[in-house]
């Protein structure tokens, strides 16, 4: 063999093994149909958590008098990217909520979290999406919002990019909002824990609707939501005890593609706001946001928490 052709030897194995290593350490499932009962598992309600439809491909959570209901990611992640699509309680939903979230140990009491919240209303009254950070147990970083559509009608995509600059809310692709990393400003910002991702449907009729005042009708129950189209691109951490982590399984289920187009694998890990982006998200605090906890003078007459400023 003679030196060239042996240089193209060498630089071939080298190619193969890396890409070999490459789909070792992280491997890509990203785009394959998936089930929920591969990737979750029901945390409480027991029939109340159900699974149907083809392959497995839409779960449904209940509440009625007796119990709530919920389910939760069988791994951990440290980092990536969650889309949902959920189509909330119809009807009167009053006192009712509906959650997906992300959240890391909680008995840790330094436990970090990142959180859709969905508050039920009166038929015809809008839903509450109430959003929160909690960064080594501190929260109380509420933004609250109302839709511009009936999350009630149709399946709507609600996804969380956390990377380690930001943490971002988006609905439909639409963000609302932007947790930025302002460790340096003595913020701190959820990097350490790997988290679940969970969701429940529960009563809290005390505080959910207009501050408790509306109580949860039961002549209504049982209330539903349902979830489908799950889609996973994220870090599975940590591994073996250490910090780092591995790209984790990526799932797309059921046949109908959702309305947005699907983000390339990987793609959260620089996610940020673009031109385009920031006008989006402009509209939407300018027009639906209706509570933002860096402009509530009387619950911080003290002075905003820091990341208010920047």
């Amino acid at each position: 063999m003679g030196i060239i052709s042996l240089k193209r030897h060498k630089m071939a194995t080298l190619i193969f093994v890396t890409t070999l290593v490459g789909l070792i350490v992280c491997p890509s499932a990203y785009g394959s149909v998936g089930r929920f009962s591969d990737e979750f598992e029901p945390t409480f309600g027991g029939h109340r958590v159900r699974v149907s439809g083809r392959s497995n491909q839409l779960l449904s959570l209940s509440l009625d008098k007796y119990s709530g209901s919920g389910f939760r990611s069988k791994q951990e992640y440290l980092y990536g990217r969650v889309d949902m699509q959920v189509k909330l309680v119809g009807g009167n939903s009053a006192g009712t909520v509906t959650t997906l979230y992300l959240t890391s140990d909680q008995s840790t009491g330094t436990h970090d979290e990142i959180d859709f919240e969905f508050l039920g209303n009166v038929t015809g009254q809008p839903y509450t999406l109430h959003t929160n950070v909690f960064s080594r147990g501190k929260g109380n970083r509420e933004q609250q919002f109302h839709l511009w559509f009936d999350p009630t009608e149709n399946f709507h995509t609600y996804s969380f990019v956390w990377n380690p600059k930001l943490i971002m809310f988006l609905v439909d692709e639409t963000p609302i909002r932007v947790f930025r990393n302002y460790e340096n400003h003595g913020v701190a910002f959820p990097k350490n824990q790997p988290m679940r991702i969970c969701s429940s449907l529960w009563n809290a009729d005390d505080w959910a609707t207009q501050g408790g005042l509306v109580k949860t009708d039961w002549a209504k129950a049982p209330f539903t939501a349902y979830f489908r189209n799950f889609n996973i691109d994220a870090c599975v951490g940590p591994i073996r005890g250490r910090s780092s982590c591995v790209t984790g399984p990526t799932t797309f289920t059921h046949s109908e593609r959702p309305a947005y187009k699907k983000p390339s694998r990987g793609s959260w890990r620089t996610h940020d706001l673009d031109g385009n982006g920031r006008n989006r998200m402009r509209w939407v605090q300018k027009h639906f946001m209706v509570y933002d906890y860096c402009k509530d003078w009387k619950r911080f007459s003290q002075g905003f928490p820091p990341e208010c400023k920047h």
